[in-house]
């Protein structure tokens, strides 16, 4: 970001500061309960910091916070919402979070939206954040999906540019091969790293209208254009492109892949980068999912991470102001950079980090449509179905016919179309 770090926290005291009157009393001071998901160290510690902000500005306000792995949170969510919930959850937006805004387990936020100006501070993010007409999240980041590299691996085997067509990928892939290393590195284990491979090549090939339909369940997943998605991926897997035994990896035991230097790429969200250290930041870079079809309008995935406060919530009133106070521009800076993602306030900073640039330039550049991704795009009980069709697809590529076969048998129940 163009604001020094410690500049930026003292912005971000200052706005403590003012918000301190505005927000916090003796009568609304209770206990607070937050939960938050994270997937690493740094996700942690950037909630922590700006949770220790919140309190300094809210001083009678008791904040207990549980911080939840991703995957295990994913489970758990459904479970506290019917039950007894936290005060604020963190989420997403899209259709994972229309999911509960119809079971009514979210509480209304637009009258937040119209009080705290954030119509104009989230107008890209505002339709993926509503149901209905009204809005049940606060925007937080959002971040780029795309190819990291390693550069000096690149340059190794001579690959002077980074690719920018399928052919240029394949060719780069059989020179990486030819040369001992790894083209792709994949943590199969969890699902969601699979559905990314799935949704870049079905936007590729087919585009985000068609993509949309599918993620509403209105095309067959015996459609041709669904199975060359399938025969493309697993030209792939017949070349030896990815690592061996990709399915017994999760993404934490993937990513060492590319730090040792063992494999060449691998496709991701930028939220990722926050947890490289200064000498494997040093050498990887960040490019565009190859164009399969030029005739296709290139679309991307660029999820959009939120908070919530469950309707059952005790503590309604201090959680909107918590809301309040994480959807200011500096908050939102400082989560966007210990996130390793964008700030979705459009008043923060811009990103100084480069591979961040990069997925700001390339989201701002799409033509063809923002994604949320595969798993936020439609509902959880074709999402996890499909999930596990491609971890059927990676383990034996040669049952894509009877795979779609069992997706579409569960696309009719499931939507009854």
């Amino acid at each position: 970001m163009t604001t020094k770090p410690r500049t930026l926290l003292a912005a971000v005291a200052l706005a403590a500061a003012t918000l301190m009157g505005a927000l916090a009393s003796p009568a609304q001071a209770g206990t607070l309960e937050v939960n938050i998901a994270f997937k690493g160290a740094s996700q942690r510690a950037v909630w922590t910091q700006v949770i220790d902000e919140f309190k300094k500005a809210h001083p009678g306000t008791d904040v207990k916070v549980s911080f939840v792995d991703e995957e295990a949170y994913k489970v758990q969510l459904p479970n506290w919402l019917t039950t007894a919930p936290p005060d604020i959850v963190n989420w997403h937006d899209g259709e994972r979070m229309a999911y509960y805004a119809q079971r009514g387990l979210f509480t209304d936020l637009s009258p937040d939206w119209q009080k705290n100006n954030w119509d104009s501070m989230y107008a890209s993010t505002k339709e993926a954040s509503s149901y209905k007409g009204k809005q049940y999240a606060a925007p937080t980041v959002y971040y780029a999906w795309g190819m990291f590299y390693r550069k000096d691996l690149f340059q190794k085997t001579g690959i002077a540019n980074e690719p920018k067509t399928w052919n240029d990928f394949l060719d780069d892939c059989k020179k990486l091969k030819a040369a001992g290393i790894t083209p792709i590195a994949v943590g199969g284990r969890d699902a969601w790293t699979l559905a990314g491979w799935f949704d870049y090549l079905d936007l590729r090939l087919n585009g985000n209208k068609f993509h949309q339909q599918l993620m509403a369940g209105d095309v067959p997943y015996t459609d041709p254009r669904v199975k060359k998605v399938y025969t493309t991926w697993k030209q792939l897997l017949d070349a030896g492109y990815f690592i061996d035994n990709s399915l017994s990896y999760d993404l934490d035991a993937a990513q060492p892949f590319l730090f040792q230097g063992k494999a060449a790429m691998m496709l991701m969200g930028t939220f990722i980068t926050g947890g490289f250290n200064p000498t494997v930041k040093q050498q990887m870079g960040f490019f565009q999912f190859p164009i399969i079809d030029p005739g296709v309008p290139t679309a991307e995935d660029g999820p959009v991470e939120s908070l919530h406060i469950p309707a059952k919530a005790k503590n309604k009133t201090d959680a909107r102001a918590f809301l309040a106070f994480t959807q200011t521009p500096e908050i939102g800076a400082l989560l966007a950079k210990g996130l390793g993602s964008l700030s979705a306030n459009s008043k923060s900073p811009e990103p100084d980090d480069a591979i961040s640039k990069i997925g700001f330039q390339i989201l701002a550049n799409t033509k063809g449509g923002i994604a949320q991704f595969y798993d936020r795009d439609m509902t959880k009980e074709i999402a996890d179905e499909g999930m596990k069709g491609m971890q059927q697809f990676v383990a034996d590529p040669t049952k894509i016919d009877s795979i779609l076969a069992q997706l579409e048998e569960t696309r009719k129940r499931i939507y009854k179309k």
